[in-house]
């Protein structure tokens, strides 16, 4: 019976034996079963299952999963995903079991050690270069399964593939605000590179409205509810190991614009317009504004009228205005893709708000000269507007046309200086103020006024002084005056004044007698003390005097003695050898001094010509030698003082020649040398010493060396046996000097020593009278052929050895013994 009906169906045949199959049940439902045995008798107590019975097939191990795939292998990793079985065995899978074998070994080992049920699983830890195979098995509640079919052997390396970059936007992309969008792509690389928005270089976050999906193989940067500040570059970048690429869209998020910024400026407001500015928006909902919408209102009415709808610029005449009605401005911006809120202005009356300037009062006429004159006026009232220009007009006294003196603006001074005058004509001149909004009326014209110089008595002359004086006379000297009263200078008048006196003398008559600016005063007193005054003059008559400031006693003046050096005695002089030393000097003194030259202390040389002036002096040299230097020294004299002046003087020549020429290390092959500097350079850096070879038996001098700057040479490539001179000579810019030589020649062989002790000396035979002793040469022979050795002999208790003799050989018989 099924277990969820009470009555028992009986199965349609019989059976014999202890088992029976029984057909026709439902998969999935339950039932109990019982069972009778029945003999002959009749039927027994039926036997019934203890628990009810689910009919389906039976329970097997899993069948072996599928699709076992690599996804990514790495240095230390490998991920790996698989499909579960086609049949799970009747019961469901409870984990699955990953194994692995490392390619050379023959067993597998299990890589999982817990239950796992996920079909993708990642073993770490692997060591790189190693080889892999995998495999994975399913188990339900009977057991574990056929494993699947292994993978392709697995090495452990990082997969390297630079990133690739696939986007579905464009480089630019326009939005309306509330609208939402999307930038998406796909991407790939080994390492799995790294995904990273940016918008204007700041890393995207998200938030409420904007969200980002990134999976392995896709991208996407979503924004909802678009807002004006959504605006802006947007960067993909997409990095690994092995390099990035990066994709951009300009995102522009449109919208209305905001109001045009206020306040309205009444820039002019007459009677029946007015001129109104402002400012753009500041923001343009991203789109250039294409045009302002102008609207006026009179206040005591609700109805807006159209001024214009056309206009791009920020300012517009607002026309058709009643004089004396107050209105309001309305401003609207419109772009592509709507029209703002508007601008109100303020109310404002229809009426004459400015006018033209003034007329200026009757200007003043200042600084006339033959061809100009300053015209001088003060400012009138503005009208209301500031004044940008005056106009300065002229004309001739009797002419009736005015005419402008300048096209040039003329602002802000209130004066200007007319040019372009004819000398003698009779001038009047009037001033006009200009605003913006025109030119106003003239002013009166000025006093009329003649083009010409105006003639001044000249100002008093500059610095009046004595300059000079004798026992019956002065030198007075003096400069122009500063100004001369716009008229020719005709002379000077000179006058004295004899101290304690009241009456002022001239010393000319006219004063077109003087017309320099000095004069000698003559006819003096001598002894006596003076004082002098000049007076300038010109057709206006005298200027006031100017004043020598001291009193000047006339007598013969005593000064001291003064040297102005020239150029040649002003600091060291170098002169080279063979040219013209030329010292001079200009003398000064009252009465001229005594002149005298001296080289350090000591009368020049007889050669040196010495010319004495009456305004100086001058020492001249011809082919100087190097003895001609020293310090010179100019002293003059006279009986107020003295004065001495001295100038160093280098003959520039070629140097003496080297000292201390000494040889050393002589070898057979080289030698060394070593010197001393000249004692004289000839006024100029040694540049160079030149070394010289000469066989004995040889009349050439050959050169060893011509660019050493060292006092010392090794000389080499000697011949062996060979007597040599060595010489030298120093070189400066002015060319070469004497040479200095070795006192004798120098033989170019090794130096010799004593040879070393000969080695293994021993008898050979002895006899009662004599010995035969034999040895061998020694290490060194000390440079030279051995010609001998010397045999001695020492008695035994003896002190001193006794000489038997030299002999050629390596062996010798010593007798008598």
């Amino acid at each position: 019976r099924e277990s969820d009906h009470r009555a028992w169906t009986p199965v349609s045949y019989t059976v014999t034996r202890q088992n029976a199959t029984v057909q026709g049940l439902t998969e999935g439902k339950a039932y109990f079963f019982r069972i009778a045995a029945e003999n002959i008798i009749g039927m027994g107590p039926f036997t019934e299952t203890t628990k009810e019975i689910v009919i389906r097939d039976p329970i097997t191990v899993p069948d072996r999963p599928e699709d076992l795939e690599v996804k990514a292998v790495t240095k230390n990793s490998v991920t790996l995903t698989w499909n579960p079985p086609k049949y799970n065995g009747g019961s469901d899978i409870t984990m699955y079991v990953l194994e692995s074998r490392l390619i050379g070994k023959e067993k597998f080992h299990k890589v999982t050690k817990e239950k796992m049920l996920d079909r993708k699983y990642t073993i770490e830890g692997l060591k790189e270069g190693d080889t892999y195979e995998y495999r994975v098995s399913a188990c339900n509640i009977v057991g574990q399964g056929k494993p699947s079919f292994c993978t392709k052997p697995i090495t452990c390396k990082d997969e390297i593939a630079p990133p690739t970059l696939d986007l579905d936007f464009r480089d630019k992309l326009i939005v309306r605000v509330g609208e939402a969008f999307s930038l998406t792509g796909r991407y790939s690389g080994k390492p799995a590179p790294k995904v990273t928005w940016l918008k204007d270089d700041i890393v995207v976050k998200e938030n409420d409205r904007t969200k980002i999906k990134t999976t392995p193989t896709t991208l996407c940067l979503g924004v909802l509810k678009s807002v004006r500040e959504d605006s802006g570059k947007y960067c993909v970048t997409v990095e690994n190991s092995t390099g990035s690429r990066k994709g951009f869209c300009q995102v522009n998020v449109v919208d209305r614009p905001s109001p045009p910024v206020g306040p309205v400026i009444f820039d002019e407001v007459h009677k029946d317009h007015m001129v109104v500015s402002w400012k753009p928006p500041l923001d343009d909902g991203g789109s250039e504004i294409t045009n302002y919408i102008i609207e006026k209102k009179d206040t005591h009415r609700d109805l807006w009228m159209p001024v214009t709808s056309a206009t791009v610029k920020t300012t517009c005449k607002i026309p058709k205005l009643l004089e004396g009605k107050e209105y309001q401005i309305r401003i609207y911006a419109e772009n592509l893709y709507g029209i703002s809120d508007p601008l109100i202005s303020d109310e404002m009356k229809a009426k004459d708000r400015f006018r033209v300037p003034d007329a200026p009062e009757q200007p003043i006429i200042k600084d006339v000269t033959k061809d100009s004159a300053v015209v001088v006026w003060n400012k009138p009232y503005d009208g209301g507007k500031p004044i940008t220009n005056y106009i300065v007009e002229k004309k001739e006294t009797m002419a009736t046309r005015w005419v402008r003196v300048t096209k040039d603006p003329i602002f802000p001074s209130t004066q200007f200086k007319v040019p372009d005058l004819l000398e003698g004509c009779q001038y009047e001149f009037r001033v006009s103020a200009e605003n913006e909004i025109g030119v106003g009326d003239p002013s009166p014209p000025s006093k009329p006024i003649f083009a010409r110089d105006p003639i001044a008595k000249p100002s008093p002359p500059v610095n009046p002084e004595a300059v000079d004086k004798t026992k019956n006379s002065v030198d007075l000297s003096w400069q122009p005056p500063r100004h001369d009263g716009n008229g020719k200078i005709i002379g000077y008048l000179v006058e004295y004044q004899k101290v304690g006196d009241e009456e002022w003398k001239k010393a000319n008559l006219t004063a077109d007698s003087c017309p320099e600016t000095k004069y000698k005063v003559t006819g003096l007193t001598e002894g006596l003390t003076y004082k002098f005054r000049v007076k300038a003059v010109n057709a206006a008559g005298e200027s006031e005097p100017a004043y020598v400031p001291d009193p000047v006693e006339v007598k013969d003046r005593l000064e001291p003695p003064e040297l102005i050096l020239d150029a040649n005695m002003a600091r060291e002089q170098h002169v080279k050898a063979g040219d013209t030393l030329r010292l001079s000097a200009v003398i000064k003194g009252v009465p001229f001094p005594k002149v005298s030259w001296k080289k350090e202390d000591h009368e020049v040389s007889p050669k040196a010509d010495i010319e004495v002036t009456g305004v100086g002096s001058k020492l001249e040299i011809r082919n100087t030698v190097h003895e001609d230097g020293g310090t010179y020294s100019l002293t003059v004299e006279n009986p107020a003082g003295s004065k001495t002046v001295s100038v160093k003087v280098v003959v520039l020549d070629k140097p003496g020649p080297p000292r201390n020429l000494q040889v050393s290390e002589v070898r057979s092959d080289s030698c060394y040398l070593t010197w001393m500097e000249p004692e004289d350079d000839g006024g100029s850096v040694i540049t160079n010493y030149v070394v010289e070879r000469k066989d004995v038996a040889s009349a050439q001098w050959v050169a060893i060396s011509s660019s050493s700057k060292k006092r010392s040479h090794m000389a080499k490539y000697l011949m062996e046996g060979t007597q040599y001179l060595f010489r030298v000579a120093a070189e400066n810019q002015f060319g070469r000097g004497p040479y200095v030589e070795t006192l004798k020649p120098i033989k170019a062989i090794d130096p010799l020593h004593p040879p070393g002790p000969p080695k293994n000396l021993h008898h050979v035979d002895v006899d009662k009278t004599e010995v035969s002793l034999v040895w061998n040469r020694p290490d060194r022979d000390g440079g030279a052929e051995i010609t001998g050795y010397l045999v001695e002999y020492q008695e035994d208790g003896a002190d001193e050895w006794t000489k038997f003799q030299t002999v050629p050989m390596l062996d010798c018989v010593v007798t008598g013994l």
